[in-house]
């Protein structure tokens, strides 16, 4: 499976949260026994860690990730453009995939 592109944009100082369905060849992938993670960095190269997302698989037999990201976390980033990407994988990360890859931005708050 090869990832796919997926911008996103989020408002600094909100919660954030979206869902995706994995699906391979027209079918829902069963995700029971993985795990997701994603991060945001600078840029894809940068070692410094912007910021984590909260992500889930809330039952697996649907193909259901979510990524999320509370107010508190995104009113720490500075408001800008970065990277990110979205992985599955297994308790050893005897399988990792990535799903998603692409840019955050990241609005800046006004109301304070």
């Amino acid at each position: 499976m090869t990832a796919a592109r997926y911008d996103l944009v989020i408002d600094q100082g909100s919660d954030f949260a979206i869902e995706f369905t994995v699906s391979e060849s027209g079918t829902v992938k069963n995700l029971t026994g993985y795990s997701a993670r994603a991060q945001i960095r600078p840029t894809k190269s940068s070692n410094t860690l912007t910021g984590t997302f909260t992500c889930a698989v809330p039952t697996g037999t649907d193909g259901k990730v979510t990524l999320a990201l509370t107010n508190a976390a995104s009113n720490s980033i500075t408001a800008g453009t970065y990277q990110y990407d979205l992985e599955i994988h297994t308790a050893t990360d005897a399988a990792v995939t990535k799903l998603l890859y692409g840019q955050v931005t990241l609005n800046q708050g006004v109301t304070r």
